[in-house]
C-alpha cells in the first residue's frame, strides 16, 4: 500500500519537476496534478515554488496551470498582521530543537535574511492554508532534492518528519523525485535521506 495518495504523489512530483525547468515534463505534470488533485492545492504547490525557484519559474508555470487547467485565478484572503506570529509558529514546529540554532546562524548571514525567512517564508507563504504544512515540507523536499541542495534537503525531509509524515511517505515523495534527479544529485539526495532517516531518536 502506497504511503502517498495519488493526489499527494502528483504534488510532489509537479513540485520536483518546477525545479528541472523543463516545459515538456512540467506540461506532463500539471497534467497529472489536474487529474488527481484539488485546483487549489495545485495553486498553492506552484505559489510556494517562488521561494526556491523564483519569480519567473513560478510564473511560467503558473501561465501553463491558467491555459491546462482553464481554472481563474483566486484571491486567498490573508492578514500581514499574522506573519511574524504565525511564521514564528510554523518555523518552530518545521525546525524543532534547532529552531533558536537556525534563526542564529540566518542572523549571523544577514538579519535581514532571518527576518524575511520567518515573515516571509513561514508566515506568509508557508502558513497559509490551502495546504497541510506536511504537504508543503514533502513538496519542498521534492524541489530541493532535484535542485540539488543537500544542506536545504536535509533540514525539509527532517522538518516533513517533524510536522508529521512518516518515514515511508518522506521515502516515496523521494522516489518520484529521484528520477528526474541527476546522478550526482540523486547520490547525493539517497546520502541526504539515510542521515536524516539514521538519526539518533529523539533528535528534532
Amino acid at each position: 500500500m502506497s504511503a502517498l495518495t495519488p493526489a499527494e504523489a502528483s504534488l510532489v512530483y509537479l513540485s520536483a519537476v518546477l525545479a528541472t525547468r523543463d516545459e515538456a515534463l512540467l506540461e506532463a505534470a500539471l497534467g497529472r496534478a489536474l487529474s488527481a488533485a484539488d485546483a487549489a492545492a495545485v495553486e498553492e504547490v506552484l505559489l510556494q515554488s517562488y521561494l526556491f525557484l523564483g519569480y519567473p519559474a513560478a510564473l511560467n508555470a503558473f501561465a501553463r496551470w491558467r491555459v491546462l487547467s482553464g481554472r481563474r485565478a483566486t484571491v486567498t484572503v490573508d492578514s500581514p498582521g499574522t506573519w511574524v506570529e504565525r511564521g514564528e509558529a510554523v518555523c518552530r514546529a518545521v525546525y524543532g530543537g534547532q529552531y533558536d540554532g537556525l534563526r542564529a546562524n540566518i542572523g549571523a548571514l544577514h538579519p535581514d535574511m532571518e527576518r524575511w525567512m520567518v515573515v516571509e517564508g513561514y508566515g506568509k507563504v508557508l502558513g497559509r492554508p490551502g495546504l497541510p504544512l506536511v504537504m508543503r515540507e514533502l513538496c519542498i523536499g521534492a524541489l530541493l532534492a532535484v535542485q540539488d541542495a543537500p544542506r536545504q534537503l536535509y533540514s525539509h525531509l527532517r522538518g516533513s518528519l517533524n510536522v508529521g509524515a512518516s518515514p515511508a511517505q518522506v521515502a516515496e515523495t523521494l522516489a518520484e523525485a529521484l528520477p528526474l534527479c541527476s546522478a550526482e544529485a540523486r547520490a547525493r539526495a539517497e546520502e541526504t535521506w539515510a542521515a536524516v532517516r539514521d538519526r539518533p531518536k529523539g533528535m528534532s
